[in-house]
């Protein structure tokens, strides 16, 4: 058998039912797996920005914000999701991600580069998100989010992250996994400077 060659769960095929729903989330069952995922369909984008200094120093921006499942504030990438709103359910990952990184942080970007599709934590959650790489940032905005949102934004050296991660946990807070995503090379397109 391959790595490609896979056997499908026994509760694959059984109906899926559901259990709850609110406008942006839904509780469902499959057999003897529960899990929620979003109403109407609607997926996330989540957004890499990084941004350079004329010395070559590489930035990422990044976003903090009281989070209440968790009951605390949580280093996040920014991030939001795709055809929300009323009048926008045909809006691209790549829109989404460009309004989303203008409320959020106050950047544009020259460039988004779709990174792929990904699950945070597939096992309870069926959410989808657009990774995406922003490049080429110009400020031109406070950010913070919308009026019920209270977003801080916070640029950090890449070549301190670590260490700010490190910080921040151990002032309390949470960490968003895609924040490990940071720490790899891979997804960052160039060596750390």
């Amino acid at each position: 058998m391959s790595d490609f060659d896979l056997i499908r769960d026994s509760d694959a095929d059984k109906p899926e039912e559901l259990m709850w729903e609110g406008r942006f989330i839904t509780a469902k069952r499959r057999g003897r797996w529960e899990y929620v995922g979003r109403s109407r369909g609607i997926r996330a984008a989540a957004i890499i920005a990084l941004d350079e200094d004329a010395d070559g120093t590489r930035h990422v921006v990044l976003v903090s914000q009281y989070r209440v499942p968790l009951g605390r504030f949580t280093l996040e990438i920014p991030a939001g999701l795709v055809g929300d709103d009323a009048g926008s359910e045909n809006e691209t990952a790549v829109d989404a991600a460009a309004r989303e990184l203008e409320e959020e942080t106050g950047y544009s970007a020259e460039k988004m580069e779709i990174l792929g599709e990904f699950y945070s934590s597939p096992g309870m959650v069926s959410e989808s998100f657009t990774l995406l790489r922003a490049t080429g940032l110009s400020k031109i905005g406070e950010g913070g989010g919308t009026d019920s949102e209270n977003i801080v934004v916070h640029r950090i050296a890449l070549r301190d992250l670590g260490r700010f991660v490190e910080q921040w946990r151990a002032a309390g807070h949470a960490v968003d996994i895609r924040i490990g995503l940071l720490l790899t090379q891979e997804y960052l397109g160039e060596d750390l400077k």
